[in-house]
Protein backbone atom coordinates (compact mmCIF):
# COMPACT_ATOMS: atom_id res chain seq x y z
CA UNK A 1 0.00 0.00 0.00
CA UNK A 2 1.63 2.98 -1.22
CA UNK A 3 2.08 5.39 1.71
CA UNK A 4 1.00 9.47 1.05
CA UNK A 5 4.20 11.86 1.16
CA UNK A 6 3.39 14.81 3.10
CA UNK A 7 6.47 17.40 2.19
CA UNK A 8 5.32 19.86 4.70
CA UNK A 9 7.49 19.06 7.58
CA UNK A 10 10.70 18.26 5.74
CA UNK A 11 9.30 21.87 4.49
CA UNK A 12 9.81 23.53 7.64
CA UNK A 13 12.36 21.88 8.74
CA UNK A 14 14.31 23.45 5.54
CA UNK A 15 13.14 26.81 6.35
CA UNK A 16 14.66 26.60 10.22
CA UNK A 17 17.39 25.48 9.46
CA UNK A 18 18.50 28.07 6.57
CA UNK A 19 16.79 31.19 9.13
CA UNK A 20 19.42 29.49 11.24
CA UNK A 21 22.47 29.63 9.58
CA UNK A 22 21.79 32.97 8.55
CA UNK A 23 23.55 35.10 10.97
CA UNK A 24 26.83 32.85 10.26
CA UNK A 25 26.22 33.41 6.81
CA UNK A 26 25.89 37.26 7.40
CA UNK A 27 29.09 36.87 9.42
CA UNK A 28 31.04 35.19 6.72
CA UNK A 29 29.87 38.19 4.13
CA UNK A 30 30.56 40.71 6.53
CA UNK A 31 33.92 39.61 6.97
CA UNK A 32 34.12 40.03 3.06
CA UNK A 33 33.15 43.84 3.10
CA UNK A 34 35.00 46.97 3.81
CA UNK A 35 34.89 48.05 7.73
CA UNK A 36 32.77 51.18 6.56
CA UNK A 37 30.04 48.43 4.48
CA UNK A 38 29.44 46.33 7.38
CA UNK A 39 25.84 47.61 9.13
CA UNK A 40 25.26 49.61 6.04
CA UNK A 41 22.40 47.52 4.80
CA UNK A 42 20.96 45.91 7.48
CA UNK A 43 18.28 48.78 7.95
CA UNK A 44 16.34 48.66 5.78
CA UNK A 45 17.14 44.59 4.97
CA UNK A 46 17.83 44.15 0.93
CA UNK A 47 19.63 41.88 -1.13
CA UNK A 48 22.61 43.58 0.05
CA UNK A 49 22.46 42.49 3.15
CA UNK A 50 23.55 38.93 2.07
CA UNK A 51 25.44 39.98 -1.19
CA UNK A 52 28.25 42.90 -0.67
CA UNK A 53 28.54 45.01 -3.47
CA UNK A 54 32.25 45.07 -2.87
CA UNK A 55 34.30 42.23 -1.69
CA UNK A 56 37.22 42.47 -0.16
CA UNK A 57 39.89 40.10 1.59
CA UNK A 58 41.86 42.53 3.41
CA UNK A 59 40.21 41.53 6.97
CA UNK A 60 41.20 37.81 6.09
CA UNK A 61 44.49 38.69 5.23
CA UNK A 62 44.89 41.07 8.32
CA UNK A 63 43.46 38.27 10.54
CA UNK A 64 45.53 35.12 9.46
CA UNK A 65 48.43 37.52 9.33
CA UNK A 66 47.97 38.33 13.57
CA UNK A 67 48.16 36.51 16.47
CA UNK A 68 44.75 35.06 15.35
CA UNK A 69 46.76 31.80 13.44
CA UNK A 70 48.82 31.40 16.89
CA UNK A 71 45.57 31.28 18.71
CA UNK A 72 44.07 28.87 16.20
CA UNK A 73 46.89 26.42 16.47
CA UNK A 74 46.32 26.58 20.26
CA UNK A 75 42.90 25.80 20.27
CA UNK A 76 43.66 23.11 18.06
CA UNK A 77 46.39 21.44 20.05
CA UNK A 78 44.23 21.78 23.47
CA UNK A 79 41.13 20.63 22.06
CA UNK A 80 43.07 17.59 20.53
CA UNK A 81 45.12 16.55 23.64
CA UNK A 82 42.16 16.94 26.11
CA UNK A 83 39.81 14.64 23.83
CA UNK A 84 42.77 11.52 23.35
CA UNK A 85 43.71 12.13 27.06
CA UNK A 86 39.85 12.43 28.43
CA UNK A 87 38.47 9.66 26.39
CA UNK A 88 41.47 7.57 28.11
CA UNK A 89 40.46 8.98 31.65
CA UNK A 90 36.37 9.06 31.23
CA UNK A 91 36.26 5.53 29.69
CA UNK A 92 38.44 4.20 32.61
CA UNK A 93 36.27 5.68 34.81
CA UNK A 94 33.46 4.54 33.21
CA UNK A 95 34.00 0.95 33.28
CA UNK A 96 34.37 1.11 36.92
CA UNK A 97 31.39 2.34 37.54
CA UNK A 98 29.35 -0.22 34.87
CA UNK A 99 31.50 -3.51 35.41
CA UNK A 100 33.04 -3.13 38.47
CA UNK A 101 31.22 -4.09 42.21
CA UNK A 102 32.63 -2.53 44.97
CA UNK A 103 31.71 -0.81 48.18
CA UNK A 104 30.78 2.81 47.62
CA UNK A 105 30.46 2.42 43.97
CA UNK A 106 26.67 4.37 44.02
CA UNK A 107 28.18 6.94 46.02
CA UNK A 108 30.77 7.83 43.90
CA UNK A 109 28.38 7.41 40.50
CA UNK A 110 26.07 10.33 42.92
CA UNK A 111 29.27 12.20 43.01
CA UNK A 112 29.89 12.51 39.19
CA UNK A 113 26.22 13.48 38.22
CA UNK A 114 26.46 16.20 40.49
CA UNK A 115 29.66 17.00 39.14
CA UNK A 116 28.48 18.19 35.40
CA UNK A 117 25.08 19.73 37.32
CA UNK A 118 27.14 21.90 38.98
CA UNK A 119 28.39 24.93 36.01
CA UNK A 120 31.69 25.49 35.44
CA UNK A 121 31.70 29.06 35.28
CA UNK A 122 30.64 29.23 39.38
CA UNK A 123 33.69 27.30 40.31
CA UNK A 124 36.41 28.55 37.83
CA UNK A 125 37.64 31.09 39.39
CA UNK A 126 38.82 29.85 42.53
CA UNK A 127 39.87 27.22 40.74
CA UNK A 128 41.97 29.31 38.67
CA UNK A 129 43.51 30.06 42.01
CA UNK A 130 44.48 26.44 42.71
CA UNK A 131 46.58 26.05 39.18
CA UNK A 132 47.94 29.70 39.57
CA UNK A 133 49.68 28.03 43.37
CA UNK A 134 50.80 24.99 41.29
CA UNK A 135 52.50 26.98 38.77
CA UNK A 136 50.33 25.69 35.83
CA UNK A 137 49.49 29.52 34.98
CA UNK A 138 50.26 30.10 30.70
CA UNK A 139 50.49 26.82 30.19
CA UNK A 140 49.09 24.03 27.52
CA UNK A 141 48.73 21.76 30.95
CA UNK A 142 46.55 24.26 32.88
CA UNK A 143 44.56 24.65 29.79
CA UNK A 144 43.66 21.23 29.19
CA UNK A 145 43.40 19.47 32.82
CA UNK A 146 39.78 21.07 33.43
CA UNK A 147 38.56 19.21 30.86
CA UNK A 148 39.88 15.66 30.33
CA UNK A 149 37.77 14.72 33.53
CA UNK A 150 34.33 15.17 32.43
CA UNK A 151 31.04 13.75 34.37
CA UNK A 152 28.30 14.00 31.26
CA UNK A 153 31.29 11.96 28.89
CA UNK A 154 31.73 9.37 31.81
CA UNK A 155 28.37 9.09 32.24
CA UNK A 156 27.42 8.22 28.81
CA UNK A 157 29.99 5.69 28.50
CA UNK A 158 28.92 4.26 31.52
CA UNK A 159 25.42 3.50 30.37
CA UNK A 160 26.64 2.18 27.23
CA UNK A 161 28.95 -0.02 29.27
CA UNK A 162 26.06 -1.49 31.24
CA UNK A 163 24.43 -2.70 27.96
CA UNK A 164 27.09 -5.15 27.30
CA UNK A 165 26.26 -8.30 28.47
CA UNK A 166 28.03 -9.19 31.55
CA UNK A 167 28.53 -12.98 30.05
CA UNK A 168 31.25 -11.49 28.05
CA UNK A 169 33.42 -10.45 30.56
CA UNK A 170 32.39 -13.50 32.91
CA UNK A 171 33.56 -15.71 30.00
CA UNK A 172 36.62 -13.66 29.12
CA UNK A 173 37.52 -14.25 32.44
CA UNK A 174 37.60 -18.02 32.67
CA UNK A 175 39.63 -17.71 29.98
CA UNK A 176 42.46 -15.88 31.97
CA UNK A 177 41.79 -12.28 31.30
CA UNK A 178 42.21 -9.87 33.80
CA UNK A 179 39.93 -6.84 34.46
CA UNK A 180 42.65 -4.61 31.91
CA UNK A 181 42.51 -7.02 29.12
CA UNK A 182 38.70 -7.15 29.45
CA UNK A 183 38.30 -3.41 29.30
CA UNK A 184 40.65 -3.20 26.16
CA UNK A 185 39.55 -6.29 24.38
CA UNK A 186 35.65 -6.85 24.96
CA UNK A 187 34.23 -3.07 26.31
CA UNK A 188 35.97 -0.74 23.96
CA UNK A 189 35.94 -2.39 20.54
CA UNK A 190 32.08 -2.74 21.23
CA UNK A 191 31.48 0.78 22.56
CA UNK A 192 32.73 3.01 19.44
CA UNK A 193 29.68 4.88 18.93
CA UNK A 194 29.82 5.83 22.96
CA UNK A 195 33.28 6.68 22.40
CA UNK A 196 33.15 9.14 19.80
CA UNK A 197 29.78 10.93 21.58
CA UNK A 198 31.69 11.21 24.52
CA UNK A 199 34.35 12.25 22.51
CA UNK A 200 32.46 15.06 20.79
CA UNK A 201 31.13 16.42 24.41
CA UNK A 202 35.10 16.55 25.03
CA UNK A 203 35.56 18.83 22.13
CA UNK A 204 33.19 21.10 22.07
CA UNK A 205 33.18 21.52 26.28
CA UNK A 206 36.98 22.77 25.36
CA UNK A 207 36.34 24.23 22.04
CA UNK A 208 33.93 27.02 23.01
CA UNK A 209 35.46 27.47 26.39
CA UNK A 210 36.17 31.26 27.06
CA UNK A 211 36.35 31.83 31.04
CA UNK A 212 38.86 29.50 31.42
CA UNK A 213 41.69 29.97 28.86
CA UNK A 214 40.64 33.74 29.64
CA UNK A 215 41.85 33.43 33.45
CA UNK A 216 44.68 30.73 33.24
CA UNK A 217 46.40 32.29 30.46
CA UNK A 218 46.40 35.87 29.71
CA UNK A 219 49.79 35.52 27.58
CA UNK A 220 49.22 36.17 24.40
CA UNK A 221 51.27 33.19 23.61
CA UNK A 222 48.36 30.80 24.61
CA UNK A 223 45.90 32.14 24.19
CA UNK A 224 43.05 30.45 22.10
CA UNK A 225 40.77 31.50 19.21
CA UNK A 226 37.66 32.08 21.81
CA UNK A 227 39.88 34.91 23.32
CA UNK A 228 41.80 36.34 20.34
CA UNK A 229 38.58 37.23 18.77
CA UNK A 230 37.13 38.98 22.10
CA UNK A 231 40.79 40.91 21.64
CA UNK A 232 39.23 42.78 18.36
CA UNK A 233 36.91 44.65 20.72
CA UNK A 234 39.31 47.53 22.21
CA UNK A 235 38.21 49.95 24.50
CA UNK A 236 38.07 52.74 21.97
CA UNK A 237 36.77 50.47 18.43
CA UNK A 238 35.76 47.23 17.50
CA UNK A 239 37.55 45.55 14.26
CA UNK A 240 33.89 43.99 13.12
CA UNK A 241 35.98 42.49 10.12
CA UNK A 242 38.79 40.41 11.23
CA UNK A 243 35.77 39.63 14.19
CA UNK A 244 33.45 38.16 12.12
CA UNK A 245 36.22 36.28 10.27
CA UNK A 246 37.30 34.73 13.29
CA UNK A 247 33.99 33.64 14.31
CA UNK A 248 33.24 31.82 11.04
CA UNK A 249 36.69 30.22 10.82
CA UNK A 250 35.92 28.79 14.46
CA UNK A 251 32.72 27.76 13.74
CA UNK A 252 34.05 26.03 10.81
CA UNK A 253 35.78 23.39 12.31
CA UNK A 254 33.37 22.32 15.07
CA UNK A 255 30.52 22.03 12.15
CA UNK A 256 32.92 19.25 10.16
CA UNK A 257 33.34 17.44 12.95
CA UNK A 258 29.63 17.19 14.23
CA UNK A 259 28.08 16.54 10.59
CA UNK A 260 30.61 13.73 10.13
CA UNK A 261 30.43 11.91 13.29
CA UNK A 262 26.35 13.12 14.21
CA UNK A 263 25.00 9.73 13.53
CA UNK A 264 27.22 7.60 16.13
CA UNK A 265 26.44 10.92 18.91
CA UNK A 266 22.84 10.03 18.14
CA UNK A 267 23.97 6.13 18.24
CA UNK A 268 25.73 6.56 21.52
CA UNK A 269 22.76 8.65 23.40
CA UNK A 270 20.26 5.96 22.35
CA UNK A 271 22.07 3.79 24.32
CA UNK A 272 21.69 5.73 27.92
CA UNK A 273 18.87 4.43 28.95
CA UNK A 274 20.24 0.61 30.17
CA UNK A 275 19.94 0.41 33.81
CA UNK A 276 22.45 -0.81 36.61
Amino acid sequence: MKQNYHPGPLAIAVAASAAAMLPLIWAAVSALRPSAEIFRYLSPLSIRTLVPAEITFDNIIALWSGPFARAMFNSALVTALTVAIGLVICSMAAFALAALNYRGRSVVFTAMIVSFLIPFDSIAVPLSQVFRDLDLQNSYAGLILPGIGNGLAVFLLRQFFLGIPRELAEAAMVDGLGWPRIFTKIYLPLSKPALIGAGLILFVFQWQAYLWPLLIAPNPDYHVASVAIASFAGQYDVDYGQMFGGAVFTALLPMGVLLVFQRYFIASFASTGSKD
